[in-house]
């Protein structure tokens, strides 16, 4: 039941991520954040299992950044999109797989340019310029289908993005209470308070 949405424009990437934690039909919270900041230009949107994704997360979250300290450099999302693809493959082939799916928005400030990657539980990812996982993807695709351009500003990806939202809350036969929205780009990661 969770909503996750990401969005590439011209200067950032955009995710969306829904407040809701569901089990079943069950809101057991309305506040929920489903990302983690990995790095000052990294940031991971995820979905799944309860106990699984915010596990897998957190040490995603650890490993990046004991990464950092001990190698002096900030990963490119490139990288990190990597080291997580080959976390969910490895644990597919375990006795206790992660049944995460996530999606990977960062700035790459050697390259001047914002990534977006969708990652899915069984370990297949992509390089992609709007991403979904989640009931969102049969609402939005549609509208992300006709109305994205590659020139778009991040204020453009936003008017897109509100329109996915409004279409989620006509058709979507679940409260998911609103979504959480940050931006990813040559500033670092900051959140969208107004929708």
């Amino acid at each position: 039941m969770d909503i996750i949405l990401g969005i590439r424009v011209q200067d950032s990437v955009i995710l969306a991520s829904s407040k809701a934690a569901t089990r079943g039909i069950s809101i057991l919270k309305e506040q929920d954040d489903k990302t983690r900041e990995l790095s000052p230009h990294n940031l991971m949107s995820f979905g799944g299992e309860a106990g699984d994704s915010v596990q897998f997360a957190e040490y995603i979250q650890a490993n990046i950044q004991l990464y950092a300290i001990r190698e002096n450099i900030e990963l490119s999302p490139l990288a990190v999109s990597s080291f997580v693809r080959q976390e969910l493959a490895k644990s597919i082939r375990s006795r206790k797989p992660y049944q995460v799916n996530v999606l990977i928005g960062g700035y790459d400030s050697k390259k001047q340019k914002p990534e977006l990657y969708q990652i899915d539980y069984l370990g297949i990812k992509v390089e992609l310029p709007y991403a979904a996982h989640g009931y969102s993807g049969f609402y939005t695709f549609s509208l992300l289908d006709h109305h994205y351009r590659p020139d778009m500003t991040t204020e453009e990806g936003l008017k897109l993005l509100k329109m996915c939202i409004k279409e989620l809350d006509k058709r979507m036969p679940i409260d998911f209470k609103g979504v959480m929205v940050k931006i990813v780009d040559k500033d670092g990661i900051r959140q969208v308070e107004d929708m």
